[in-house]
């Protein structure tokens, strides 16, 4: 591995790890407390009733696939749902962008959905993983 390759591998493992640590969050949240899954997914998806089991099934599911993406196993699968995931939540975000300077942290997901798209369509070049070096 020359050093190009090498500098691109840490790179895109820091890009894995980090976007790793907020979905994780995202994920224990649906645990934590249910009650505000129910009113994300109410304000930003308009799905209303969603209970605390759903919100713990889906918290459940989302930490698997969150381990799955930082071990870098399936990476086509995984990187690409977290990178379809991420997108959804940045767009459902609409009208906060057009509140701009009163939802100032609503635009640290647009840099996030990039990582996102970076890691998968450079998916081949991530070397620390379990996945390999192919997808």
């Amino acid at each position: 591995m020359n050093q190009l390759e090498k500098r691109l591998a840490w790179s895109l493992l820091m890009l894995r790890l980090s976007v790793f640590i907020v979905m994780l969050m995202w994920a224990l949240d649906k645990w934590i407390n249910p009650g505000h899954t129910a009113a994300v997914f109410d304000n930003f998806y308009g799905i209303s009733g969603l209970g605390e089991m759903a919100a713990a099934v889906l918290g459940g599911l989302q930490i698997i696939l969150c381990i799955l993406f930082v071990l870098g196993v399936a990476k086509f699968v995984t990187y690409g749902i977290i990178f379809i995931l991420h997108g959804v939540s940045t767009l459902s975000s609409y009208a906060q962008y057009l509140d701009a300077f009163n939802n100032l942290l609503f635009f640290a997901a647009w840099p996030m959905w990039a990582a996102c798209f970076t890691l998968f369509v450079m998916r081949d070049h991530d070397r620390f993983t379990l996945g390999g070096t192919k997808s």
